[in-house]
């Protein structure tokens, strides 16, 4: 079966620096198969028997630990997830017209629906986020550099994700579901 591994907070601004080839390589030694990593963000793509994506997101992360030396976490998705987010995108129109000002932000639970609606109020810019699911939508419409709004997601919603702008997510689910 095929899965996708989102790793976060790796390679940013120099920070939790892994080669995606030592990434490729320490996933083969764990008994995947056909890996392969996309960008330099911490994206792995690989076969493994059919399991849950929480027995993935246990074994890799112990794993890297150990072989890399930092805690990192990862979250672990399979092709019919993928595809449920994609499908699932309340804002598609957003997301095609400014891809790469779109994240989708994935989670291990769903984010508490009080607090993305707390969250939605303490935006005072044109940014507005959705929630399905363990998945948060998220626009940037004048871009997320810039953006007040992207400091606000963790704090309010008191959980950590990964997040991964609408390019990538398609790209991931192209390679996971072929």
């Amino acid at each position: 079966m095929r899965y996708a591994a989102l790793l976060r907070g790796v390679n940013l601004a120099g920070n939790k620096m892994v080669a995606m080839a030592e990434l490729r390589a320490a996933l083969t030694k764990l008994g995947f198969t056909d890996v392969s990593t996309l960008l330099q963000s911490g994206n792995a793509v690989f076969t493994a028997p059919k399991t849950t994506p929480a027995a993935l997101e246990a074994l890799i992360e112990k794993d890297f630990e150990k072989r890399f030396k930092m805690q990192v976490d990862i979250h672990v998705r399979d092709g019919a997830e993928l595809a449920s987010v994609i499908e699932a995108n309340p804002m598609r129109k957003e997301a095609e017209a400014a891809p790469s000002g779109f994240l989708v932000t994935f989670y291990r639970e769903p984010p508490d629906t009080a607090l993305v609606k707390t969250l939605q109020s303490a935006i005072s810019g044109p940014e507005k986020v959705r929630c399905v699911g363990r998945h948060l939508y998220m626009t940037f419409p004048e871009g997320i550099g810039n953006s007040k709004a992207a400091l606000l997601v963790d704090k309010t919603l008191r959980i950590k994700g990964t997040a991964r702008n609408w390019n990538t997510v398609t790209k991931i689910a192209a390679l996971v579901c072929g």
